[in-house]
């Protein structure tokens, strides 16, 4: 059986760069940071005081009435998946809702609703536990409700793998429709973690960056993914969403085509609940995969959107696996961190990124990674500091690379058109 070709015709985030695709470019292109302190009740008692909150807030956006059965993840996920899907040129088109899937993930889930409800349980009894709280928490609630407001009928899919969780989701899109159990998927992933539990719980881990919440520190230098100062990651929340269908499917329809997805890996590490194999074995087999799926040739990869989270390990255990995978080519490879302007989405980190990584190839051009003044002398990276233009003529492929606790490792490749 022949594999069907997958491109992307759709588009959407919201983020604490930007309410919608176009502003989130822009911000990346001009490298504007999203993070900034948090200043009410959430962080009253901790260690850390910052984050990156949407900068367009869901009741914005969407109906009152209707926003107050979502969890704050889902109602990202919904505003995403709107532009996304007005992006591809899909409404008010007619198509086989049953060739129509959903794969959008979390890596917590409903963190939010589950939290107030167990509060509301502890002071209030439970006739105050909300008869909406399992729909509204259950980590599949924002591909559920997705597929609610467009009538997906094919698979609708919700991967939680931790940080991987949005590349993950999006790479179980690319088999649906390349094995031809749909012609359309709506995929990605999405998180709303900026809650005194999660943030506590990191804090402990000694995971989250501390530096920036002191009174007079600035937010906005915090995340430095592969700086010698970097200690840590800046938790922020949004959801990242991608049209994805068959090229068949797309241009019967006249679709518009913003990049073509090549392939996809996915592997683990069975090292660590929480740390990365330090040789980046399980990273470089996924992104070998990902190059084996999609039948290029690793030659023809010229930008990575690295998972580079701001942590002393991780940094240096990505740039390993693309020294193994890429060789010496690796010097010809533009590499950046989004997050160090967005902070960590977690679940939907790699989704967003993913919009980042089409966008880099549709107009080839690489996002700076910001805050970064004195580069991780292990690190052996042709870094973007800048706007980074990438080559002007033949094929642009790029990589969006995503780990997560649980030794997750995930892959997407992308091509220009």
């Amino acid at each position: 059986m022949s594999l069907k070709r997958v491109v992307v015709t759709g588009l959407g985030t919201t983020n604490p760069l930007g309410g919608d695709v176009a502003s989130t470019w822009s911000a990346m292109l001009a490298g504007q940071s999203g993070i900034a302190r948090l200043e009410d009740d959430v962080v009253a008692e901790l260690p850390v005081k910052i984050g990156g909150r949407v900068a367009v807030e869901p009741s914005e956006v969407l109906d009152r009435v209707k926003a107050r059965r979502l969890d704050r993840s889902a109602q990202f996920a919904v505003v995403a998946a709107a532009e996304a899907w007005a992006d591809a040129g899909l409404d008010g088109v007619e198509i086989d809702k049953t060739r129509l899937g959903v794969a959008v993930a979390s890596g917590i889930g409903g963190v939010t609703t589950l939290l107030a409800n167990y509060d509301a349980l502890k002071e209030k009894g439970p006739r105050r536990v909300s008869p909406l709280a399992v729909p509204m928490l259950m980590p599949n609630a924002p591909a559920a409700n997705i597929s609610l407001i467009y009538g997906a009928r094919a698979a609708v899919n919700a991967p939680t793998s931790a940080c991987a969780s949005g590349n993950e989701a999006i790479s179980m899109a690319i088999d649906q429709i390349r094995l031809g159990r749909a012609d359309v998927v709506i995929a990605g992933g999405t998180e709303a973690a900026i809650h005194p539990l999660p943030m506590a719980a990191f804090a402990q881990m000694m995971a989250l960056s501390k530096t920036g919440s002191e009174e007079g520190g600035d937010p906005t230098a915090t995340s430095r993914p592969w700086d010698t100062g970097r200690d840590g990651f800046v938790l922020g929340e949004g959801a990242g969403i991608v049209i994805l269908e068959s090229e068949e499917h797309a241009r019967a329809r006249g679709a518009k085509i913003h990049a073509e997805v090549l392939g996809a890996g996915i592997s683990n590490d069975a090292h660590d609940i929480a740390q990365p194999d330090p040789e980046g074995r399980g990273g470089t087999r996924a992104i070998q995969l990902a190059i084996s799926s999609g039948d290029f040739d690793p030659n023809e990869v010229f930008h990575v959107n690295a998972h580079a989270t701001s942590t002393p390990q991780g940094d240096i255990a990505e740039g390993l696996m693309l020294h193994a995978v890429l060789g010496k080519h690796v010097e010809n490879v533009v590499v950046t961190s989004t997050k160090s302007m967005t902070g960590h989405l977690l679940g939907g980190a790699g989704a967003l990124e993913a919009v980042a990584t089409v966008l880099a190839v549709r107009e080839r051009k690489s996002p700076p990674t910001i805050n970064l003044d004195n580069l991780d002398p292990a690190v052996h990276l042709d870094i973007a500091t800048t706007v980074r233009d990438l080559p002007a003529t033949g094929r642009v492929v790029a990589l969006n690379n995503s780990f997560g606790f649980g030794g997750a490792n995930v892959a997407v490749a992308f091509g220009s058109i």
